[in-house]
């Protein structure tokens, strides 16, 4: 599997694609070649149908030739190249190098020739407007016969074990004392500037929800997001409204986030992890469609801006909807 767009959402949404192919043939070993990143990718966290992750570091001709060598130590038969985000021409070269006898890939999608089409020989021409990651991963392997059913599909989930559970349970214990409290997660951060909904939306929306609930609060951030989430618990400690603030290992932010009674986030990767780890959720899109990246789950919810700015989303058309999780005690 080649996927240069190896973040968190990104990957969390191919899973359909790699529990189709474990599915069909469940002895495959499977390993994902991943782009470089910044920060510390939880792959195997993310995903347990991974066996071996390989990185490609091209930063220097000793770091590509390292990969070379090591990407062509193994026998493969199948090389995948979903380009469900975006077409890649090196991602191709690098399925052709691995060796693997069948190359599956697109065509073209939306009418859009693939250039490197020609490095496959397993392909299609795909149709995605508005058609789900999750899906257009799916649709990538049934060229190979590798299908999922819906329910299949839906029970996909993080594999949360009972360590992580005992630490979110303690982490909730410590830190929410009130039973009779609700909690309130928040993520006011993103990978992109374009998916955030402004710091002071996320504080007209906090007070709005504290003055009727009196409700706990749980500021989560993640490697990027440090400035915002201070700003917004600086200004709501000046208004005497307490907050926590944690960035928590992957298993136990989706343990934790499953029992707070509700998350409010941005498009962003704790939102697929809250997601996946069937959190009650409203997600908040700017420029995406959420038809193609939101949670699909169970009490999980998204609101689009009417435009290309996220901001505006009006306060109040938040707050409505956060009501109606939050007055009929979902469960």
């Amino acid at each position: 599997m080649v996927r240069q767009h190896n973040q968190i959402g990104d990957m969390l949404c191919s899973l359909t694609l790699y529990k189709a192919l474990k599915k069909k043939y469940p002895d495959a070993r499977v390993t994902l070649v991943a782009a470089k990143t910044n920060y510390k990718i939880p792959f195997f966290d993310i995903n347990p149908y991974l066996d071996h992750v390989i990185v490609f570091d091209k930063s220097s001709l000793k770091t590509i030739l390292k990969f070379i060598k090591e990407l062509r130590s193994r026998k493969y038969q199948i090389g995948i190249v979903p380009s469900t985000i975006a077409i890649s021409r090196t991602s191709h070269i690098i399925n052709l190098l691995s060796g693997a006898k069948i190359r599956v890939g697109v065509k073209s999608i939306n009418g859009e020739k693939n250039q490197s089409h020609k490095y496959l020989n397993v392909k299609s021409d795909f149709s995605w407007d508005g058609i789900h990651q999750e899906e257009r991963n799916l649709q990538l392997v049934k060229q190979i016969g590798c299908e999922l059913t819906l329910v299949e599909t839906k029970s996909i989930a993080i594999i949360v074990n009972e360590e992580d559970n005992k630490e979110a349970t303690a982490f909730i214990e410590k830190h929410f004392i009130d039973k009779s409290k609700k909690i309130v997660a928040v993520q006011p951060g993103a990978g992109q500037i374009q998916n955030l909904w402004g710091v002071e939306n996320y504080f007209s929306l906090l007070l709005l929800l504290h003055k009727k609930y009196q409700n706990y609060i749980l500021l989560t951030c993640g490697p990027t997001d440090k400035e915002v989430v201070n700003s917004l618990s600086e200004k709501l400690h000046r208004k005497n409204i307490g907050c926590v603030i944690e960035s928590l290992p992957l298993k136990q932010l989706g343990a934790v986030l499953k029992q707070a009674d509700l998350y409010i986030t941005n498009n962003t990767g704790t939102m697929h992890i809250a997601g996946y780890s069937g959190a009650k959720m409203i997600s908040l899109f700017g420029p995406y469609c959420p038809n193609e990246w939101a949670p699909r789950g169970d009490n999980q919810l998204s609101i689009k801006s009417k435009d290309e700015n996220i901001n505006s989303i009006n306060v109040d058309d938040v707050f409505a909807l956060a009501q109606t999780f939050l007055s009929q005690n979902i469960k």
